[in-house]
């Protein structure tokens, strides 16, 4: 189970994490939630839940690359310039979809990192290592959580196709960015062994 993710009868997944690995995890999704931001503002227990619903969010898309790329435009073709009515959906889309869409965002890593806090790896030699189960729902909020770091991190390393990674296997170790290439490779393995968790059985 070290390394990768199994499924657990009747739904759900596990895997074994060591110290360090639940380091750099609770670390990555720390910053992440840091990068989607806090709430707009606490919510009212009074507050008319179809008002909170529509209330509107920013037009405009992020101007930093992370936050754009976990909060693209619904509108367009990639990397083509959009016309003016595409610019409009977007910024209307974008105006009632984006509160929601970092809420949840926010609420799937929230969610990582209390599950992490909640492990405590076997001490004594060699570290020993922690079993991290997940519901079916907290499977579905970690996978939410990893694709959203490889994401972000695939933005800082400028990443725009998945075959511009195979490069990244060639950097010598004294490339600044191999720590950052190293985290994005491992949340990939991470992220396809729960994707298979969810598969038929």
């Amino acid at each position: 189970m070290s390394g990768h993710f199994e499924p657990l009868p009747g739904g759900g997944a596990a895997i074994a994490l060591d110290e360090i690995e639940i380091s750099i995890l609770r670390n990555l999704t720390v910053q992440l939630l840091e990068l989607i931001g806090p709430e707009d503002g606490p919510a009212d227990a009074d507050e008319d839940p179809l008002a909170r619903l529509f209330a509107e969010g920013p037009s405009e898309p992020p101007a930093d690359p992370a936050l754009a790329r976990l909060f693209p435009d619904a509108y367009g073709t990639p990397g083509a310039e959009p016309d003016e009515q595409a610019r409009a959906y977007a910024a209307e889309f974008r105006r009632y979809t984006e509160n929601d869409l970092r809420a949840r965002k926010r609420d799937d890593g929230l969610a990582v990192v209390r599950s992490l806090d909640g492990l405590s790896p076997a001490d004594g030699p060699g570290g020993g290592a922690a079993v991290l189960r997940l519901t079916p729902e907290g499977s579905r909020q970690w996978l939410g959580t990893l694709n959203d770091l490889r994401l972000t991190i695939a933005a800082r390393l400028e990443i725009t196709d998945e075959d511009e990674s195979d490069a990244l296997f060639r950097l010598p170790d004294d490339d600044p960015r191999k720590p950052m290439v190293m985290a994005y490779l491992w949340l990939g393995g991470l992220q396809e062994t729960l994707i298979e968790t969810l598969g038929p059985r």
